[in-house]
């Protein structure tokens, strides 16, 4: 299994599109095998869930998302896990252990960065 992160350093980023890196954490037997980073390529509408999910992200974990990219998760079935605040492999390991859920919060006014989850 692949699970993305939108990531501020190593931390969840409060916003998917405009992270500053993506995480993506590989898990075998509810156990991370490998953790890569990547910078994020660019926020443009429709591109980072097909650039995720185009790299094998089965999850995405992020702080909030707009309504546009979740759509687009969900029809390339990506489960999308947002709400999540904190160190990223932690969020993974609590998502691995069965303990992380979504909020189901989605961000409104996602080209205002740091308005979500408000």
């Amino acid at each position: 299994m692949r699970i993305a992160v939108a990531a501020m350093g190593k931390m969840v980023d409060g916003h998917f599109g405009h992270c500053e890196n993506f995480i993506f954490f590989d898990a075998e037997n509810n156990q991370i095998t490998s953790e890569n980073s990547v910078p994020n390529p660019g926020h443009r509408p429709g591109f980072l869930p097909n650039f995720l999910a185009d790299n094998g992200a089965q999850v995405i974990i992020a702080g909030g998302m707009g309504g546009g990219a979740v759509d687009i998760f969900n029809e390339r079935g990506v489960e999308v896990i947002i709400g999540v605040q904190g160190d990223a492999r932690t969020a993974v390991e609590s998502y691995l252990k069965g303990e992380l859920e979504s909020t189901g919060s989605i961000c409104h006014e996602h080209e205002h960065e740091g308005a979500c989850g408000e």
